[in-house]
């Protein structure tokens, strides 16, 4: 999932928001001082992606990828996702998608001294240019992909991915549509037991 479905997936708990972006930047075991709050957070976070990875939807899905693009099936799955979202957002949520986009700002600004500096990085870039709200736009899918193949070593295989995703646009919605309530209950219920194991 990308950055709107978890911080959608995580709220209205304000911690596990923050946790859903420093998911991103944290890698290996938790350390035993972080924040008690980010670390259900980062918890959820990778719950998340794991249910994500091996979810059957999600295997039949990337299988429909063209070869050359198969292994970042992943990425760019998640980047359509936050699209779909966007356009379903009604369907999920009681709040208005603009409402939502700034308190997800205001709590990532709250606790940003909690933020590693790569993920205060990224919070402020998506506040100043409203990336969040930005992924209702289809384009925006393969220019955040482009984006994301510039950190890849080796080259960017991700430049030119709009054609092909142009033509999978069905079958992601399809596929999204299938998937994310069936998250959503997931992530409730690891919610629940994160702040059960408080």
């Amino acid at each position: 999932m990308n950055h709107l479905a978890h911080f959608h997936l995580a709220w209205p708990d304000r911690a596990l928001v923050v946790g859903g972006l420093e998911g991103d930047y944290l890698k290996g075991p938790l350390p035993d001082d972080i924040d008690a709050g980010l670390r259900r957070g980062v918890r959820l976070h990778r719950l998340v992606d794991a249910y994500t990875d091996h979810h059957p939807t999600l295997a039949a899905l990337r299988a429909k990828f063209p070869p050359e693009l198969r292994r970042f099936a992943g990425i760019l799955t998640d980047l359509a996702f936050d699209h779909y979202l966007t356009r379903h957002w009604e369907t999920y949520s009681d709040l208005r998608l603009e409402d939502f986009t700034q308190m997800t700002y205001l709590s990532l600004q709250e606790h940003r001294s909690l933020l590693s500096p790569p993920a205060r990085r990224m919070a402020q870039r998506m506040q100043d240019y409203d990336i969040l709200s930005a992924y209702g736009d289809w384009h925006a899918v393969p220019a955040s992909a482009s984006r994301v193949g510039e950190r890849l070593r080796r080259g960017n295989p991700l430049t030119a991915t709009a054609p092909a995703l142009e033509k999978l646009r069905p079958e992601l919605e399809s596929a999204f549509l299938d998937f994310y309530p069936k998250l959503l209950a997931y992530a409730g219920q690891q919610r629940s037991d994160l702040a059960a194991d408080n």
